[in-house]
């Protein structure tokens, strides 16, 4: 959500709300955002956050379309979280090994050589 109105404890207003969820990942020795709970866009929020980013021209591809002209959920998200969390239990690397999906050939062969085995 970029649209929401906030004011950090300064005082400073900003948009947007979240509700990022982050741990410490052993394996990446890095900080590993388990889900990001932003609030989900609306046919209404999602024109205003086209406006402000000056991508309003999105407003015409087939997926935002597909949004505006109910033929598919506003929401369809849930994966990544959900992914994130198994990386997290399971102590992977990288999301391709408790995810499936087309990784591109360079990723893999990068994977290949630190002996991470993506899921196909």
């Amino acid at each position: 959500d970029w649209v929401t109105e906030t004011i950090v404890n300064n005082g400073e207003q900003y948009h947007g709300l979240n509700g990022d969820i982050l741990v410490w990942n052993p394996v990446t020795k890095r900080r590993h955002e388990l889900t990001s709970m932003g609030i989900r866009v609306t046919k209404k929020t999602l024109k205003i956050q086209l406006k402000m980013s000056g991508q309003e021209d999105f407003l015409n591809l087939p997926y935002h379309q597909a949004l505006l002209n109910d033929e598919i959920p506003l929401s369809i998200g849930g994966g990544i979280g959900q992914s994130r969390t198994y990386m997290y239990l399971l102590r992977t690397a990288h999301l391709g090994e408790v995810s499936v999906t087309v990784w591109p050939k360079i990723l893999k062969d990068i994977c290949a050589q630190k002996n991470i085995k993506v899921l196909e």
